[in-house]
């Protein structure tokens, strides 16, 4: 049987080249996002021989991700990889003496507790499943971060805060999962095209540009893609808890 990932907000950008990669890996992929049905994505990526299926789920609510993972579980009998992908940005950039309460509210609710909790839903469902003696199961947990996680924009605050929380997400699970044989991993993507940056892409081009990323060009999703590859495939399992920094290099402090 093949094995079973699910990666949520994989309609577009990064989730759907996460989607890709993991298909072209030999994994049967369930994809996942707020809309209630996408044949067209599932049409594309089964006409490329990648095994998949959609259902709606919007990570902020808790009866959604019960349900999503119940399904999940239902219907394929194991989830061996999640990929917590989804977030979301401001709906308007304002600067943190300015923000709102809306909008703080609104990116915590999905970005940092969607993720939260679906860790938590994730893992017990894989911690039941590891008492069951599944075939070559060895189930793994991978969350995508950003470099907002630890650098300051001033001008999205709340979009840092749900990603630095993300991070301190990964520790935690890590920690606590690594007495049942659950890795978790953090993904930190940098500056990648994708519809979210689309609106500034000919600023972040400028600070590439400029050699903001010691590697000077926009990211793209395959490059997120290809960390979570690696953190799939088993040979990072002692790292436990590891970033991994798909950024270009942007990390690495220079003078």
């Amino acid at each position: 049987m093949k094995k079973i990932a699910l990666v949520t907000g994989s309609r577009r950008g990064i989730g759907l080249g996460i989607a890709h990669a993991l298909g072209r890996e030999g994994y049967f992929v369930v994809l996942s996002a707020t809309a209630s049905s996408d044949e067209e994505i599932v049409g594309k990526l089964s006409a490329e021989g990648i095994d998949c299926a959609y259902t709606a789920c919007d990570i902020s609510k808790t009866d959604d991700r019960t349900r999503l993972l119940d399904w999940v579980v239902t219907e394929y009998g194991r989830l061996d990889l999640l990929v917590n992908n989804a977030g979301i940005a401001p709906k308007v950039r304002l600067g943190i003496l300015e923000t709102t309460e809306e909008s703080f509210d609104r990116l915590i609710d999905v970005n940092l507790k969607g993720t939260f909790f679906m860790c938590q839903q994730g893992a017990n469902r894989m911690i039941a499943l590891l008492g069951q003696g599944l075939e070559d199961y060895t189930p793994r947990i991978v969350n995508i971060s950003s470099m907002s996680a630890y650098t300051s924009s001033v001008n999205r605050g709340e979009y840092c805060i749900s990603k630095a929380g993300i991070s301190m997400t990964t520790q935690l699970f890590a920690d606590r999962l690594a007495e049942y044989g659950i890795p978790v991993f953090e993904v930190r993507p940098g500056i990648i095209m994708t519809d979210m940056t689309a609106g500034v892409a000919e600023r972040y081009q400028k600070l590439i540009d400029e050699g903001v990323t010691p590697i000077r060009r926009f990211g793209q999703p395959e490059d997120v893609a290809a960390c979570v590859l690696a953190a799939a495939s088993g040979r990072l399992d002692f790292a436990t808890g590891q970033v991994l920094n798909a950024d270009g290099g942007f990390h690495i402090r220079r003078l």
